[in-house]
């Protein structure tokens, strides 16, 4: 990944910011603050900026799913799209042929609707740090959240519409629990990089190679410590999962070219693995027997879970890799590459994809299974995320649009949910979808 020290959580998209909404306010109320004279005017102003959450009723009713007063502005939602669509500068590596690239791309049907809005808060802040993580929000329940806000894990609940924050890093964190290579002192400012939470534990990664591991049902943090020291120790991706044995474990992908494999119950390294490149994403296959490691080369790995060796090399993207993901079924797998495609595999023949989707701006930076194995999600670096019907070859999708840098998205584990965390100044927020069923007449017979 590219070389990005983050600036105590200065926000790492400005570019990408509704600035062009910030400047029409600016215009219109141009005297606003000058005084008691001047008070109706700020009041207006005020009103137009205050943060307000959206419900689907609301949404139906015609306002903006994110609270933008479009019809207060200079310009519409649509023409916002199409300079946005222009001018969005997807962040390369490596140089693209992107015509060639979209003769091999899945021509899909769009006007999916799998997921219906339910609301959108702006009373959570959701933030990222590295312009190329985007792992930062998930959900334990369709209730439950779990997404980063500058120095913070906050914990957000759908039904008390309420946020706690879970854990600070911005001071001292003590462990209250000793493992090996428990850091007895702790950690001060940590800057997390990625995290994941499943299993009743969240584990979050820094950017100089901290670890830190909290259950979601103790007060203190049970372990942190770092992993490496080398200079370049960004953590960029953890996943935590069951090994075959039924053990619980988790595994982190590092830009010093390491996965680590960790077991939960004494927080011991159990397996280190060396790669020729730095790894930005891993992910296990459902029988534990493989790994997908992705990262700072065009070509992709399948590896040997226990061994770490290289069972098939993946061809077929031409910039890094920063996504992963496996259906349920073990059969299919995705990779999610800054050439703005995604590629499906079938793990019984890798010399090429089964399919190429590609996104609209730029990059895919996360890609969710859910766990039913019906649906797959691909996030972009901003203002999209499809959703694919796996179930029909992902010849149908349903494309969910917005504005903002995107942190992080997950599938409630029941399927019943989707969250999105927007990254922005203005509307930095969390974005909630049900999904939606279709009941026939003699469902109402039962």
């Amino acid at each position: 990944m590219a070389q990005y020290q983050p600036d105590d959580y200065d926000y790492a998209a400005d570019d990408y910011e509704m600035a062009d909404y910030d400047e029409d306010l600016e215009d219109e109320y141009p005297d606003r603050g000058r005084g008691d004279a001047d008070s109706e005017s700020d009041d207006d102003y005020e009103a137009i900026t205050r943060p307000t959450d959206t419900s689907a009723a609301e949404a139906r009713r015609g306002k903006d799913i994110q609270g933008i007063p479009w019809d207060r502005l200079n310009f519409t939602r649509e023409k916002y799209r199409e300079t946005r669509l222009e001018q969005y500068k997807n962040y390369e590596n490596l140089p693209q042929l992107h015509d060639e690239l979209d003769k091999v791309c899945k021509k899909t049907q769009k006007g999916g609707n799998f997921y219906e809005f339910c609301y959108n808060t702006r009373s959570v802040k959701s933030t990222i740090v590295h312009f190329q993580l985007r792992n930062l929000v998930w959900a334990t329940s369709k209730h439950d959240v779990y997404l980063l806000s500058k120095f913070s894990v906050i914990h957000w609940s759908t039904v008390s519409c309420k946020e706690t924050e879970f854990l600070n890093v911005e001071g001292s964190i003590v462990p209250s629990e000793v493992h090996p290579g428990t850091l007895v002192h702790g950690l001060t400012r940590v800057q997390i990089s990625t995290m994941a939470v499943k299993d009743n534990l969240l584990v979050a990664g820094g950017f100089q190679g901290e670890l830190i591991c909290k259950f979601l049902d103790r007060p203190d943090v049970s372990y942190c410590s770092k992993i490496t020291y080398d200079d370049n120790a960004i953590t960029n991706a953890v996943e935590i999962y069951h090994s075959s044995s039924g053990a619980n474990c988790f595994m982190t992908s590092s830009n010093d070219s390491g996965v680590r494999v960790f077991d939960t119950e004494r927080f011991a390294m159990i397996r280190h693995f060396s790669f020729p490149w730095p790894v930005n994403h891993t992910s296990i296959s459902p029988d534990k027997k493989l790994l997908v490691v992705v990262g700072d080369n065009a070509e992709g790995l399948l590896s040997d879970c226990q061994t770490g060796k290289t069972v098939a090399t993946l061809e077929g993207h031409s910039d890094y890799s920063f996504a992963s993901a496996w259906h349920p079924d073990g059969r299919v797998f995705a990779t999610g590459n800054q050439d703005s495609t995604c590629r499906l595999w079938d793990v019984r023949n890798t010399k090429t994809s089964l399919e190429v989707l590609k996104g609209h701006l730029g990059a895919i930076r996360s890609i969710r299974f859910s766990l039913d194995g019906q649906f797959m999600a691909m996030a972009e670096p901003a203002d999209f995320v499809h959703i694919y019907d796996t179930k029909h070859n992902y010849n149908k999708s349903q494309e969910i649009d917005f504005f903002g840098e995107i942190s992080g998205m997950s599938f409630s584990p029941d399927t019943e949910s989707l969250f999105i965390g927007v990254a922005d100044r203005t509307y930095g927020s969390l974005l909630g979808y049900s999904r939606l069923h279709e009941y026939f007449y003699l469902d109402s017979l039962i």
